[in-house]
């Protein structure tokens, strides 16, 4: 039978599908056969050939039809899955199967009277050929035989994993196969890699992409912050029901960590031939950030003493996080780490050596694995700040930041990649990593600097605040935070970073900005926190910072003058209307820009995008805590709950004046951000707009943490201004010299306690992940279109 005439066949069983009145029996194998045993389908043809109409016109007309037909295909994959897929025609019907239900799914989960279907122990109509199956597996719901089916053949001999018989006459059986020695990649756990089958990659990408679709049924339930809502299918599949969770988890990270686009070294290859390795690492790791979602266990919450040990022993329920939360050994968190650095800066390879190496497309899956790495094994957490590796993790993130700014449809890029930093900034290890000298030559559009890595983060969210898009700042709290959290171990700002931060604080210490958001002045707090930490624990090396801060002494004379008195706070706001732009581009010496480098380009009209739920704001996202003497943390009690126990007046100043105690507290509503724009549309023009007063204006004023540098400007500008008269200098060297060599020992206040503000997870940061991982995953298969189209409720689709 020719290709085009089996299509033929399959096509026609769909429309008789669609347009029997009468139930199919389940005994009807002639009939239900011209679904999968074609043997030249491909998943692209299984999607043209079953339109969406019919399959909803199947679910609306015919229950009981489509009700058959997954019955049906699930029993063929658990057929194969016992078999072993023996024979070519067994493999070619598991494979069909697959696709038919990864088409279907979708529609099954749309309609929520559909949705228990798979979880019900006896699916209506298709039980008239159940008597073949025996007891036991009679009584489990259909999702369960599907899941264990897929994972039985995801180490399928001669399907999905090289066969290890010895002898023509050997048989490999599927009930006891060992699967943990047919792991897919050497790495984590497993020293073999075995050799590269591309129909062995092609079919695990189906399974994968199978399994994917099942996992999907998240994206049509709306954003709900209450986490103790599992997906069922998630829950099952990392069970101890699944004994090949081990293997399978192993598998895949290693298959994504031991990825190299470049070819297998020989530049130019991928150009020749197509890289089936890839794909499966894509579906690969996007099964992982789905599956890792969930801890399964009940959220982290500190246990009573005596249930310790078992909770040491059991950990997380879901297998998957388990096992992810026990990697240990250095050189797996050394294959692990250097993995993902070498995938996250392939794009960064790209711009100086065009068409070198593949460009892959998942780094934000690729983000999203790392973070999860981060959070549920603190081991590997420290390992990345062990050593300056974590540099080849910042570079990627700081050029994906710069490169997205100014793009609509990257917003959610934009905030995973801030979060990654927040929190390692709530390290010390990551501070004092970012002092290495920066030489690498990626082109960024960004100013050219010599200096260290410190300074390239502060040029790039220097970048981001001033000429990014509106969207990104509820981000610029996020951002000044990480600063300000590595601040105290900068051992010298160049002097490129020194003015970015100076000319931030112009920015927003314009009166019509502090008084235009009830929010904007916790930026000068964050900033002036900076300065602070900087000038007292870190004077000696940062000459370029504390000559920037003389040549802009008037900002801050300005700022301990504030004006408060109604008539002034109006005339700032007058004023506000003419300015159209949120934040000052000029007053920036802008510099050229690196070599070889692109401007940020706003999205390309017609991309897709996904909408995200709001952040919650930076007081939920962080927590306080004080660096003590012997460098340990120790957590400051929230305001509110005690005024006590506070030595330092701008550690108050500081706790009470980030707060936010803007609408986005309240971490039981979520909104969608064109939600967001309506109200603040509808609050701009309503009634109860918040208007700024002069008790509001004195409330903060008053603990503008200014003492440190006034007193620095008061003691070093008249002997600036000395050396300048004496000597007739405008030479900036000279002054720089002379600050070098200076000191304030003495002069100065006593040093405040460090204050580091921490990431703690919280509903709000969960829902955030939920929808913005599964934006990622819908928008990024796209070839066949899963979920195109389909009613999906987590997030909106949208158009730039």
């Amino acid at each position: 039978m020719g290709s085009s005439d089996s299509k033929l066949n399959f096509r026609k069983a769909v429309i008789q599908l669609t347009t029997k009145t009468q139930p199919v029996e389940a005994t009807d194998d002639a009939f239900w056969d011209q679904f999968w045993a074609d043997s030249n389908t491909t998943v692209q043809d299984v999607f043209a050939l079953v339109p969406a109409a019919e399959i909803r016109a199947v679910r609306e007309e015919s229950p009981s039809n489509l009700a058959t037909l997954c019955y049906k295909a699930v029993e063929k994959l658990v057929q194969g899955a016992e078999s072993g897929c023996p024979t070519e025609r067994d493999k070619q019907v598991v494979l069909n199967c697959t696709r038919i239900l990864s088409r279907i799914l979708p529609y099954i989960f749309e309609d929520q009277d559909w949705r228990g279907f798979f979880w019900s122990t006896v699916p209506g109509a298709g039980r008239a050929g159940a008597e073949d199956l025996d007891e036991d597996d009679g009584a489990r719901p259909l999702a369960e035989s599907l899941l264990l089916a897929i994972a039985d053949l995801f180490f399928c001999p001669d399907f999905s994993v090289h066969s290890h018989k010895r002898g023509p006459d050997s048989v490999e059986n599927m009930q006891t196969i060992d699967s943990c020695e047919y792991i897919w990649e050497a790495g984590v756990g497993f020293a073999q890699s075995p050799p590269l089958n591309y129909i062995h990659d092609l079919n695990r990408t189906e399974l994968l992409r199978l399994l994917l679709t099942c996992f999907s049924e998240a994206m049509y339930l709306p954003p709900s912050s209450d986490n103790s809502i599992l997906n069922p299918w998630v829950t099952f599949f990392c069970s101890t029901e699944n004994r090949h969770a081990l293997p399978l988890f192993t598998s895949l990270i290693n298959v994504v960590c031991a990825y190299d686009p470049v070819g297998f070294g020989i530049p130019y290859n991928h150009l020749l031939f197509s890289d089936y390795r890839e794909q499966l690492v894509e579906q690969a790791v996007q099964i992982l950030i789905v599956i890792l979602e969930h801890d399964g266990g009940p959220p982290h919450r500190p246990v009573s003493p005596s249930s310790i040990e078992e909770q040491e022993f059991a950990g997380p329920e879901n297998l998957f996080v388990n096992y992810l939360s026990r990697i240990h050994r250095e050189e797996d968190f050394d294959f692990v780490l250097k993995g993902l650095a070498r995938l996250l800066t392939n794009p960064l390879t790209q711009t100086y050596l065009p068409n070198s190496t593949k460009k892959i497309q998942f780094h934000q899956e690729l983000l999203v694995l790392f973070w999860k790495l981060c959070d549920f094994n603190k081991k590997f957490l420290f390992f990345v700040l062990k050593s300056s590796d974590v540099l080849d993790i910042l570079v990627p993130i700081l050029y994906y930041l710069n490169d997205a700014r100014a793009d609509q449809s990257r917003v959610g890029l934009m905030h995973i990649g801030v979060f990654i930093l927040l929190l390692l900034s709530g390290e010390r290890n990551f501070g004092v990593r970012l002092n290495k000298p920066y030489s690498l030559n990626v082109p960024m559009d960004i100013p050219v600097f010599t200096g260290t890595h410190a300074d390239l983060l502060i040029v790039v969210f220097h970048k981001i605040i001033t000429t990014g898009h509106q969207r990104l700042q509820p981000l610029f709290d996020c951002l000044l935070t990480i600063i300000v959290n590595v601040s105290p171990y900068l051992k010298s700002l160049s002097m490129v970073a020194a003015n970015k931060l100076l000319h931030l604080l112009e920015a927003f210490s314009t009166n019509w900005f502090l008084f235009s958001v009830a929010q904007n002045h916790h930026l000068v707090f964050f900033l002036l926190e900076t300065f602070n930490n900087i000038i007292q624990y870190q004077f000696d090396g940062n000459c370029n910072l504390v000559y920037a801060i003389i040549r802009k002494r008037n900002v801050f004379h300005q700022l301990a003058n504030l004006p408060s008195d109604p008539t002034s706070i109006q005339k700032a706001l007058q004023k506000k209307k003419k300015v159209p732009d949120v934040i000052s581009r000029t007053g920036s010496q802008e510099t050229v820009s690196m070599e070889g480098s692109h401007p940020a380009v706003p999205a390309e009209p017609g991309t897709l995008k996904t909408s995200l739920v709001a952040i919650p704001g930076i007081d939920k996202l962080t927590e306080k805590s004080q660096v003590s003497e012997d460098g340990t943390l120790v957590s400051v009690p929230k305001m509110g709950t005690t005024h006590a126990a506070h030595p330092d007046p701008s550690a108050v100043a500081g706790t009470s004046d980030t707060e936010s105690n803007s609408g986005r507290d309240n971490e039981d509503v979520f909104y969608t951000e064109a939600e967001m724009e309506r109200r603040r549309l509808s609050s701009a023009s309503s009634t109860s707009y918040w208007a700024p007063s002069p008790e509001w204006v004195l409330s903060w004023k008053c603990k503008l943490p200014l003492q440190t540098i006034m007193r620095l400007l008061q003691v070093l500008v008249p002997q600036v201004e000395k050396i300048c008269i004496d000597k007739g200098l405008t030479d900036e060297s000279e002054i720089l010299k002379f600050l070098q060599h200076g000191t304030l020992v003495g002069l100065l206040p006593v040093p405040h306690p460090i204050l580091i503000r921490k990431y703690q997870a919280n509903a709000g940061t969960a829902m955030w992940f939920r929808t913005y991982m599964w934006g990622v995953v819908y928008l990024r298969n796209v070839d066949p279109p899963i979920w195109y189209d389909t009613d999906v409720r987590l997030f909106e689709i949208q158009r730039m």
